[in-house]
């Protein structure tokens, strides 16, 4: 197998949220097998690639995507003309994007049809460059809620459609075993409305705390970890009450939620940069008005419960709800700015990007951090983030598996 060193001249360790320099980082087939100081490193028989004046990092974890939108004003005007094979050209291009701007590892949270669960599957197989996917199939939501569709009542919406409409704790059951016997790697479910859905208060719970523990229970019973998608208080805590692994969004959290996430060991997937696009560029690209209002909505209370969820120091994993207006696949790294800009230290926000979302993903024993006998995910950036945090936009490296997909 083929031998590489890595000459780093500052490395971001994310099992101490600091920065290595002057290290070398060797690799065998697809695991990391040394990390040494330059200075007792021997170079026998290895490729040297040579990433001094680069910023290196574990390769990225994106917890929170949609593999076949990139940024469109709105989904609504055009998922009744898209077929499920257009969805997923779409969704192969995009994730070659994420896995070039340093995204090795992805958690995707809804897309048409399955067609997550056959891109992981050729990604696994060798036939298409993209990351480390973790899928959830279908997201499961209640009938008119956000994860259903709200077209004409004769159009049949479900071959596009990236949502299982379900009532009652059986049937909620029922969409859990559902996604697991057609591939999926975890669940999600829409606990309360949302900005992107026609027709959705976005703050109204939209499940009964009974239909949410039935999905937990039963997701949990196949060892499966459950993200919810929740923006209003009522429906945050009782998903948070329910077991679910993680929070999406949480953006009209309260104090008794975070509470709940500090008892029961809850992660924050926060996506900033969702609402952030739309509410700046979403007139521009033809947003409906009323997607606009309900992103300025919840932003403000967004941004605060960012802060607070860092001040009581709830996990926190990384995610862009990337495919959201004007949120562009191979882009999502202004997320970084972000999370700088409403509170996180520039350490903070790569930690959650590599550690924290590793472990919300189950894979820390596999990457999130450059450790020897993880793989080799390793990516660099032009510039220091620690001095800089847009240079995470600028990825100038990536390796996955031992594997070089870009050359700096």
């Amino acid at each position: 197998m083929a031998k590489k060193a890595i000459k780093c001249s500052k490395m971001f360790d994310s099992t101490t949220s600091t920065v290595k320099e002057n290290v070398v980082i060797f690799t065998e087939g697809d695991k990391i097998t040394a990390v040494v100081p330059m200075a007792e490193a021997k170079y026998e028989d290895c490729e040297v690639i040579d990433l001094t004046g680069k910023f290196v990092t574990p390769g990225l974890c994106d917890c929170h995507m949609h593999l076949a939108s990139n940024g469109e004003g709105s989904s609504m005007g055009t998922a009744p003309y898209q077929t499920a094979g257009d969805a997923t050209l779409h969704a192969v291009n995009n994730v070659k994007a994420d896995l070039m701007a340093g995204f090795t590892s992805v958690r995707s949270c809804g897309d048409h049809g399955y067609l997550d669960v056959a891109i992981r599957n050729a990604i696994n197989r060798g036939e298409l460059a993209g990351p480390r996917l973790m899928v959830c199939g279908v997201a499961i939501g209640s009938t008119g809620g956000h994860a259903d569709s709200h077209y004409n009542p004769y159009i049949e919406a479900d071959a596009f459609m990236s949502g299982y409409a379900a009532d009652g704790p059986a049937e909620m059951m029922k969409a859990v075993r559902y996604n697991i016997k057609y591939g999926a790697d975890f669940i999600k479910f829409m606990a309360t409305g949302g900005v992107m859905s026609l027709g959705t208060t976005v703050g109204a719970q939209q499940m009964s705390l009974e239909e949410m523990k039935a999905i937990c229970d039963t997701a949990k019973l196949y060892g499966l970890t459950i993200a919810t998608h929740a923006h209003g208080t009522s429906g945050i805590n009782d998903a948070i009450r329910a077991g679910v692994t993680s929070v999406e969004h949480g953006m009209l959290m309260n104090e008794e939620g975070i509470e709940l996430m500090k008892e029961h060991g809850t992660t924050l997937v926060p996506t900033l940069i969702a609402a952030e696009r739309i509410i700046v560029k979403g007139k521009e690209i033809g947003s409906p008005d009323w997607m606009i209002a309900k992103a300025k909505q919840v932003f403000d209370s967004a941004t605060h419960n960012f802060k607070r969820c860092i001040e009581e120091n709830i996990p926190i994993a990384f995610g862009t709800d990337t495919g959201t207006p004007f949120n562009f696949h191979g882009k999502q790294a202004y997320e970084f700015e972000l999370m700088c800009r409403y509170g996180m230290t520039p350490a903070q926000a790569l930690t959650s990007a590599t550690k924290v979302g590793s472990q919300l993903m189950r894979k820390w024993d596999q990457v999130g951090s450059i450790e020897p006998g993880k793989f080799a995910d390793v990516v660099a950036f032009d510039g220091d983030p620690m001095e800089e945090i847009q240079a995470m936009t600028r990825c100038c490296f990536v390796m996955k598996g031992g594997e070089v997909y870009r050359e700096a």
